[in-house]
């Protein structure tokens, strides 16, 4: 039996269409085994990618596109309905506002209604749904956490620390990017929408500076003065990258870049992380009160669950996205709130410890889930490559033109360029949010998340030849 073959079969064996087709005593059974082979797959992805050197990101990145496209190929339910799961969900919610659901299906999966109909309407549709809705629940709780922990490490006394130079490369490292990402789509593709040229080109400026920070590591110079520039910088371009998404998904959904929708916009960010810092304390204090009488692990779980939910929820209550509430629950929460149950006698139980394990489990089910919807023969048409390489080719000079901007001597500048380079897991959640707003269609998402892949397997082997070669300054 050749490779091909024996890969096919596997896909096929994975499926959890191909286990569902029963009766079950248990309607949530097929569920379970949906979410579980979903993420025994992106366990499998994260393993591969650490054995081959690369982040664990890519791992579960490229798992999902071979998941994605050879189950297309191979005409298998469950994995067309994930393929399609945005277009979906975007077709039941406009059937639910009274529009005949075939009419719904062709204005949002255009070629692919038919199929994807036939799938939904068959003996075993609901099913498949259930298990598709279920994902991305879960993917979505995943991001959430995600970002909870970013905030989690990110200190507000290490925001006002850092220096002159991790601030300038922080607000170049990120508008420069955006601005040659906006016109390089000007000139590739004029026709697109303004809102669009602006989620895309937002989602070029973000870092993800835990691939850099493990490289450092690697190398024995995370106390390098480079290190600390990246580092620094890292922290601010996390804060500034989310009020820059917050800024054009703001513009987005109010389907205008007046000035007045921008200052307002703006004004609603500022306002809502200002309310959070003053008011979030507050808030916790009040949590911990009430669950006084618990052990430390339910307090801690239970504060911290409650608080990150609430605030990511007020956070899409007025208007912004979810994941700016989850990073501003994180900056805030921090182990003094719970000194009443630390003791001496034995080591505390950090928040991280405790919600890690929910990260874990669900973020590898939002990163198969970008992989699979990443429709590799929208790539293959020469317009979408030449958007590809224009996207990347801005995000490569934004970030090393950043580097110009740290102040070291020589080449060293590079160095920080570099380490800034990867887009990682920031870039996919801005593509995703994107896709859900529906301004980013297949062919985009493609081109943006074959940017993500490039940077993020350049910047590590890059990174080390640069301090290599030019040394470093303590």
């Amino acid at each position: 039996m050749s490779r091909a073959r024996r890969v096919a079969w596997l896909l096929a064996l994975a499926s959890p269409a191909a286990w569902a087709v029963g009766t079950h005593a248990d309607p949530v059974a097929p569920v379970i085994l949906g979410v579980t082979t979903i993420l025994f797959l992106a366990v499998l992805g994260r393993h591969l990618a650490l054995w081959l050197g690369q982040p664990s990101v890519l791992g579960e990145l490229v798992m999902g596109m071979l998941l994605g496209n050879i189950g297309y190929w191979l005409q298998l339910d469950f994995l067309i309905v994930l393929r399609e799961g945005p277009g979906i969900f975007a077709m039941i919610e406009h059937s639910f506002e009274g529009v005949d659901m075939t009419r719904a299906a062709r204005d949002v999966l255009g070629a692919e209604a038919g199929p994807v109909l036939d799938i939904l309407r068959g003996a075993h549709g609901v099913v498949l749904l259930q298990m598709a809705h279920a994902l991305d629940v879960m993917s979505r709780y995943g991001v959430i956490f995600l970002l909870f922990l970013v905030g989690l490490e990110t200190s507000l006394d290490e925001l006002r620390r850092v220096g002159g130079a991790s601030l300038r490369v922080a607000v170049t490292g990120l508008l420069l990017p955006f601005v040659l990402g906006f016109a390089a789509l000007r000139v590739v593709l004029p026709d697109l929408s303004v809102n669009t040229d602006l989620f895309v080109a937002a989602a070029l400026g973000a870092t993800s500076v835990g691939i850099t920070a493990r490289v450092l590591r690697e190398l024995g110079r995370q106390h390098s003065r480079e290190a600390h520039i990246i580092l620094g910088a890292a922290v601010i371009d996390d804060v500034l990258g989310l009020l820059l998404l917050t800024i054009v998904s703001g513009i987005v959904v109010s389907g205008s870049v007046a000035p007045g929708e921008l200052v307002t916009t703006v004004a609603l960010a500022v306002g809502f992380i200002w309310a959070a810092l003053r008011l979030g304390p507050l808030l916790v204090h009040g949590l911990v009160r009430l669950v006084r009488r618990l052990d430390e692990v339910e307090a801690k779980m239970l504060v911290s669950f409650l608080f990150v939910m609430l605030l990511s929820w007020a956070a899409s209550l007025v208007g912004l996205a979810t994941i700016v509430g989850a990073f501003a629950a994180g900056v805030i929460l921090h182990e003094g709130y719970f000194d009443a149950w630390h003791t001496r006698d034995r080591r505390p139980i950090a928040i991280k410890e405790l919600i890690q394990p929910l990260e874990v489990v669900m973020v590898p089910i939002f990163f198969v889930l970008m992989g699979i919807q990443v429709k590799l023969d929208t790539l293959a048409e020469p317009r979408t490559l030449l958007v590809a390489l224009a996207l990347t080719a801005a995000a490569i000079a934004g970030k090393l033109l950043s580097g110009l901007l740290a102040g070291l001597p020589g080449w060293r500048w590079l160095s920080v360029g570099l380490g800034m380079l990867p887009r990682g897991e920031v870039g996919l959640i801005f593509a995703s949010i994107g896709s859900t707003l529906g301004v980013i269609d297949d062919a985009l998402f493609g081109a943006v998340v074959l940017m993500v892949i490039v940077t993020t397997l350049l910047a590590p082997p890059l990174l080390k030849w640069s301090m290599g070669r030019f040394g470093t300054t303590a």
